[in-house]
């Protein structure tokens, strides 16, 4: 079979059903200086550190404030802190805040930051994994003792070995603090919180849409050129498009698949792709039948070897994505392509069976690979080219399972639920290599889909981190080796951020982790 005319043939009728299907919204044109974007329903309530997921964190990134903030470049600058100041080997930092507020009007103090930290741990939330540096981390535990307030506007945090990132880990939403009143109705403020960022949360209509407005107490550097944000949770990436080209949405983060051949001409000059630190990838828990041990290795890296990545982000993506040649994204710092191993991603399909045959003989696999996904998403055409493209090679059954949103999917995802291999996709929580390996691979981490576990690689993670960073690119390119060997996902491709906006705003931008700062955008 021709890979590259079936591809097209999956390219073309995505298309027509996604358009076939493609309704207004009722949001109307907006004069109110409210920008209409496209969202997600969160996965969980809005608690920072609890929320490591697009649906939230879009919402966490506005209503929130934390002591650092990165600007469109990836560049680390002071939000809520003064300054943050190391000591000689970077294993204590005091932290001196500015005179800031919650949003009702109640100041930010270091015990709301220490008490926030501190009660993530005790509560094992997803994001706890990034205070694991801290002196005194212990899953559970109530307080961490390399945490201390000396007064309102000053604390100090020691950690238990030295790093030289961990200033910029601060921007990431985990960090930021919340209001006293939270630690009372955890669940509670989670649906209603009070945050400190450049927005409050108005209203949140749960798979529906939700919408923040400007917070007159935020003084910080993001202030909003806007009155507001709202965003519609649709269940297709082709109708919120629809709603972009009538003006009825005004910010769509996500072109479609299907508009890929159209949509520079379509909404002429109002669009643009740019490159930004994520990645697109197939996760296959080690715990699946087939898929444990040296079996569950061979056939990883048959998978891996059978996917024609370069002819997919080709035929699908039309030059909006890059074929992956690690585990990070060029975006990133000290990237590199040509790390040993990296040839598992290469397209070979004889090497592929060669693999698959090798671990039958150890288990015989029988039935079908599905690939799970979210069907709010854009990703239908993608996966089932993957899907394709496995089956040509591997001659086995490969098919795409859909779930109806992003919730219900990442719900049986984290649940271990989902079926066969299931679509990851990861944008860097802070501008370093290491923002890509030890939340996804490290023993335990929130996002280890795979739940997979390598004491040799946890040792590397850590030596990473107390390395100079000359030293640490060398040990994170010994990560991606043992990675690439044992492939807990198969990385896929870079996609670009592909975004388009109405005549009804201007200042419309991507950031380096493909987020847009809905700060920035005003109304026309």
């Amino acid at each position: 079979m021709n890979l590259k005319k079936t591809l097209a043939f999956l390219a073309v009728a995505t298309a027509s059903v996604s358009l076939a299907a493609c309704g207004s919204s009722d949001n109307g044109g907006s004069s109110d200086g409210i920008v209409l974007a496209n969202g997600a329903e969160p996965q969980n309530p809005l608690i920072p550190a609890n929320t490591n997921e697009n649906g939230g964190g879009r919402l966490t990134k506005l209503i929130y404030a934390g002591l650092v903030y990165y600007d469109n470049a990836g560049e680390t600058h002071m939000d809520v802190a003064e300054s943050i100041e190391p000591n000689k080997d970077n294993t204590v930092f005091t932290v001196k805040l500015k005179d800031t507020k919650f949003s009702d009007g109640s100041p930010v103090t270091s015990k709301d930051f220490v008490d926030t930290w501190n009660y993530a741990v005790e509560k094992n939330f997803n994001n706890a994994y990034f205070f694991e540096m801290i002196k005194g981390y212990k899953e559970g535990a109530k307080s961490m003792e390399g945490l201390k307030v000396i007064d309102d506007s000053t604390f100090t945090i020691e950690l238990a070995a030295p790093d030289a990132d961990f200033v910029s880990r601060l921007g990431y939403d985990a960090y930021f603090p919340m209001h006293e009143s939270a630690f009372a109705d955890i669940d509670g403020y989670g649906e209603n919180p009070i945050g400190n960022g450049p927005y409050m949360l108005d209203s949140w209509n749960h798979n529906v849409d939700a919408t923040v407005v400007k917070n007159p107490e935020y003084t910080g550097e993001r202030t909003a050129q806007n009155e507001g944000v709202k965003f519609t949770f649709y269940a297709q990436g082709d109708a919120a498009y629809a709603d972009l080209l009538s003006g009825n949405l005004d910010v769509l983060d996500a072109i479609p698949d299907s508009a890929f051949s159209t949509y520079e001409q379509e909404l002429a000059g109002r669009s643009t792709s740019d490159a930004s630190a994520r990645q697109v990838a197939l996760t296959l828990n080690e715990n699946l039948d087939h898929f444990s041990g040296e079996e569950g290795k061979l056939r990883r890296q048959a998978i891996s070897h059978a996917i024609n990545r370069d002819e997919i982000t080709e035929v699908i993506y039309k030059g909006t994505a890059t074929a992956a040649k690690d585990f990070t994204s060029p975006a990133i710092p000290n990237y590199n392509d040509s790390i040993k191993g990296s040839d598992v991603l290469n397209y070979d399909p004889a090497k592929a069976k060669e693999l698959w045959d090798k671990a039958d003989k150890i288990s015989k696999f029988e039935g079908t690979l599905p690939i799970s996904y979210n069907a709010d998403g854009n990703n239908k055409a993608w996966v089932d080219a993957v899907a394709n493209s496995i089956k040509n090679a591997l001659g086995i059954e490969s098919v795409g399972n859909p779930y109806p949103d992003f919730k219900s999917f990442r719900d049986e995802v984290k649940n271990r639920t989902a079926k066969g291999a299931t679509r990851s996709s990861w944008s860097a929580d802070y501008p370093a290599t290491s923002a890509f390996i030890g939340p996804l691979y490290g023993t335990g981490a929130g996002n280890n889909d795979a739940d997979y576990s390598n004491p040799e690689l946890d040792s590397l993670i850590d030596k990473a981190a107390s390395s100079s960073p000359e030293e640490a690119v060398k040990v994170n390119e010994q990560i991606q080796q043992i990675l690439f060997e044992d492939l807990p996902a198969v990385p896929l491709w870079y996609p670009n951020t592909t975004i388009g906006w109405s005549e009804s705003v201007n200042n419309v931008a991507v950031s380096w982790n493909g987020t847009i700062p809905f700060w920035e955008i005003s109304k026309a």
